[in-house]
């Protein structure tokens, strides 16, 4: 069939064209939006889960439903070897740019910009000579406020004084923070602190991440409250009805069928990941001489789909490890697929638990495993054993 009217989605982030199977989440953060517009109090949201399930899609259109509230807002993606100030710094100028035009007093916009150029120039961490770094900002820079060289302080004052101007329209500012487990330990505690001062006065500011399954532990560890800070949703593959309807409705679209033994055969070979889905529905659909799309279609497509996902999705993750971490991953794939114990791990290695430390926490900086609960790790892509378990060692 024709590739060029494929409907199918499958890259980093892309948004696939039915959002099937997600309509809590969507529900969970329109409550919280409505709520914010009204001004009830209202927690900051956490979206969790592995590598391939959608979480950046499910981000960005959280944020395309702020913008239709005509919030303002900002994204960024977390990197575990930079500091917060100057991306959030930039997601609030890009928020408080959407907002400016509307506001009726335009010194109002110009003292938070003072604000935010002297936020952004306080890094106690920037290299000699860059400190004077500005996101654009026409206006001097205040003194006195979100300046101190403290985070904490300084994010939270920063926040109060963001919401206070979206008070004046009425409306809302979200931060969406993308892989937010990279973000530092130290940030992680003064964005907790932020958001509890908001949580305080009401105001209509919220943050809202995406991360690994064991994001919630990273709050946790920061701040005690966080467990209460943050509404969280855990997302994960798709039950089969759901999985059905993301290749279903988009070929119903161009006026294409599936068989009901080619959709057996997706959901067997896509196990219900949205990634995978996408994935399988792509190359089926592009092998496939004509509709409906047959079991015979997905048998000769599938093979090709599983190189495409050996080398982009799984294959250059792999790429990154060095040799010892790949030994110890490979111990794990053989282990099992559900969680292991990193004692188990170092057994089948003849190492002690001690000795394997570093490659552990380098595969956990990595972001290819990570500690499901104290003492067991897990791989943060699914199917990652058994791509593993069909690589010579």
């Amino acid at each position: 069939m024709d590739p060029v009217r494929n409907p199918y989605a499958p890259g980093a982030g892309q948004r696939p064209p039915e959002l099937a199977g997600r309509d809590r989440e969507l529900q969970q953060f329109e409550v919280v939006l409505e709520r914010v517009a009204r001004g009830r109090p209202e927690r900051s949201m956490v979206v969790t889960g592995l590598r391939g399930v959608g979480k950046t899609v499910l981000l960005n259109t959280f944020k395309s439903m702020a913008m239709q509230r005509l919030w303002g807002t900002g994204k960024i993606e977390a990197r575990p070897d930079q500091s917060i100030r100057r991306p959030v710094a930039a997601a609030l100028h890009m928020a408080i740019r959407e907002l400016a035009p509307r506001h009726r007093a335009p010194e109002r916009i110009e003292d938070f910009l003072g604000v935010l150029k002297a936020f952004a120039m306080r890094d106690p961490a920037a290299a000699k000579g860059t400190s004077h770094w500005s996101p654009g900002i026409e206006v001097p820079a205040s003194r006195g406020r979100a300046d101190s060289g403290d985070l904490e302080i300084d994010l939270t004052e920063l926040f109060v004084d963001a919401a206070s101007v979206a008070t004046d329209l009425a409306v809302g500012i979200a931060l969406f923070i993308d892989e937010m487990q990279d973000v530092q330990a130290a940030d992680v505690s003064a964005l907790c602190a932020a958001c509890h001062e908001l949580s305080q006065t009401g105001g209509p500011l919220i943050v809202v991440g995406a991360g690994l399954p064991h994001l919630p532990g990273v709050l946790s560890a920061s701040k005690s409250y966080s467990e209460r800070l943050f509404r969280y949703a855990r997302i994960d593959k798709l039950d089969r009805e759901a999985a059905d309807m993301a290749l279903i409705l988009p070929a119903r679209e161009e006026e294409v069928e599936f068989t009901q033994e080619a959709l057996d055969a997706l959901y067997e070979a896509a196990d219900g990941y949205p990634y995978f889905v996408q994935a399988y529905g792509k190359v089926a659909w592009d092998l496939a001489p004509r509709t409906p799309i047959t079991i015979e279609d997905v048998k000769v497509s599938a093979p090709e789909a599983e190189e495409e996902l050996a080398v982009g999705f799984f294959g250059s993750r792999y790429e990154r490890a060095t040799p010892a971490e790949r030994d110890y991953m490979h111990a794990m794939a053989q282990i099992g697929d559900e969680p292991v114990a990193t004692a188990e791990v170092a057994d089948s290695l003849g190492r002690k638990p001690s000795s394997l430390s570093p490659a552990r926490d380098s595969l956990i900086k990595k972001g290819l495993i990570f500690s499901a609960e104290r003492g067991l790790i897990a791989f943060t892509v699914p199917h990652f054993g058994k791509f593993l378990r069909a690589q010579p060692i």
